[in-house]
C-alpha cells in the first residue's frame, strides 16, 4: 500500500512539493497534410496566419505519421476541428486517411487537396468519406480561395462544439475494486478528473481501443497524452508528482497518519525547529491550505473551548492569532509557546 511522505517545511527541513496546476485551455487542432514539403509549408503558413489565434495548426507528410498525431490527439483528450488532406500521396491516399482519421473525430470538416486531374476522385470521395469540400491546388490567393471555404466549415462546427474536459481520465468498469481504488485515491487528493465507463460510453471503448489492446482497466489518461493501465497507486502517485519517498536520511520527528492530532503534532514539531516527516496513506489536503487547515482545526476545536474563560476582546484576538492569512496578528513560530503554556494552565485542555 502507498505511503505519501510530507516533509513539513521547518529550519532544517524542506517545504512539500506542490501539485501541478490545472493544464490550460488548449485550442481545436487544425491538421493539413501533404507528403509535399514545400505545399505543407504554404499551407501551414495560411492557416496559421488566419486561424493561428483560435486554432492549433498542426502538419504531417504522410498518412501514416497523420494518424499516428490523431492517436496521440485522441489520448490527451484534444478535438481535432479539420483535416486538410491531399489527395494523391504515396502508401496511402487522402480519402484512406480519412476513413481511418474520422473514425477518432467523426465531427471534423474534411476537405481535400486536388490537383485539375483529380476532380473527378474528389467527386466520388464525397461519397465515400462525406468529404465537405475539395479544393484544386493551388489556391492562391487564399483570402479568395481557401479563407471563405474554411470560415464556412469552422463555424458550422464551432456551433455543435462542446468543449472537452481537460484533466486526467479514467476509463473503467463500474463494480471494478481496481476502478474503485483510482477514484478514491484521485479525489482524496482533490485532483479532479473525469469517469467514464467502459460498458456504456463508446467514446470510452473507442479510447481504450486507440490507446492498443493488452492492457487491464482502469486506463488512466494524463492531459500530456500519457495513459497507465491499470496502475498501482505508487506508481499514480509517482505520475502525478507526488512525494513517496523522503528528502532526507534522518529527521527527527516522524508522525504516521495526517488527520487533526497528527497534523498538529507535526506543526508543533516543525515550528521547534525539528526535522520533522509526516507518513500519510492518503493526503488529506492541498499543501498550499494545510497549514491554514491546522489553525482551523485549532479555531474549531481548541479555541471553541476556552471561549468562556476570555473576554470577547480576548477571544476575538486569540482567534485573529491563529488566522494564518492575518499579516498582523498571524500566529507565530515562537507564539507556540504561548500556547502550550496556556494550554498546561487550562489543565483540562
Amino acid at each position: 500500500m502507498l505511503f505519501l511522505l510530507c516533509a513539513l517545511q521547518s529550519q532544517h527541513g524542506a517545504s512539500p512539493a506542490r501539485r501541478n496546476p490545472a493544464t490550460e485551455m488548449r485550442k481545436p487542432v487544425i491538421l493539413a497534410v501533404d507528403d509535399d514539403a514545400d505545399v505543407l509549408h504554404a499551407v501551414e503558413r495560411d492557416l496559421r496566419r488566419r486561424y493561428g489565434e483560435q486554432y492549433r495548426i498542426m502538419g504531417a507528410d504522410s498518412g501514416q505519421s497523420a494518424l499516428e498525431i490523431v492517436r496521440q490527439l485522441k489520448l490527451r483528450g484534444d478535438v481535432v476541428s479539420l483535416f486538410l488532406v491531399d489527395q494523391r500521396m504515396p502508401r496511402m491516399t487522402g480519402v484512406e486517411f480519412l476513413a481511418k482519421g474520422i473514425k477518432d473525430f467523426p465531427r471534423a470538416k474534411r476537405v481535400l487537396l486536388t490537383a485539375y486531374a483529380d476532380t473527378e476522385a474528389a467527386i466520388s470521395a464525397i461519397n465515400e468519406v462525406q468529404i465537405d469540400h475539395y479544393l484544386i491546388k493551388p489556391w492562391d490567393p487564399p483570402e479568395e480561395r481557401l479563407y471563405p471555404v474554411l470560415d464556412d466549415l469552422l463555424e458550422h462546427w464551432l456551433g455543435g462544439h462542446h468543449p472537452q474536459f481537460e484533466g486526467i481520465r479514467v476509463i473503467g468498469q463500474k463494480w471494478s475494486p481496481q476502478a474503485h481504488e483510482v477514484k478514491y485515491f484521485l479525489a482524496r487528493h482533490q485532483i479532479p478528473f473525469k469517469w467514464l465507463d467502459f460498458e456504456i460510453d463508446a467514446e470510452a471503448r473507442s479510447i481504450v481501443e486507440t490507446a492498443g489492446k493488452g492492457g487491464y482497466l482502469p486506463l488512466v489518461l494524463f492531459p500530456d497524452g500519457s495513459y497507465l493501465f491499470d496502475p498501482t497507486l505508487s506508481q499514480l502517485g509517482e505520475k502525478l508528482g507526488l512525494k513517496a519517498h523522503p528528502e532526507m536520511a534522518h529527521y527527527d520527528l516522524v508522525i504516521i497518519g495526517a488527520g487533526p492530532a497528527g497534523l498538529a503534532a507535526a506543526v508543533y514539531g516543525a515550528s521547534e525547529g525539528l526535522r520533522t516527516v509526516m507518513i500519510e496513506r492518503v493526503s488529506p489536503v492541498d499543501t498550499a491550505t494545510e497549514s491554514y487547515l491546522v489553525e482551523a482545526i485549532f479555531r474549531a476545536t481548541w479555541g471553541e473551548r476556552v471561549r468562556p474563560y476570555l473576554s470577547e476582546d480576548d477571544y476575538a484576538t486569540l482567534v485573529r492569532m491563529c488566522d494564518p492569512r492575518d499579516s498582523l496578528y498571524a500566529l507565530k513560530r515562537p507564539d507556540f509557546h504561548f500556547l502550550q503554556s496556556f494550554t498546561l494552565a487550562m489543565g483540562e485542555l
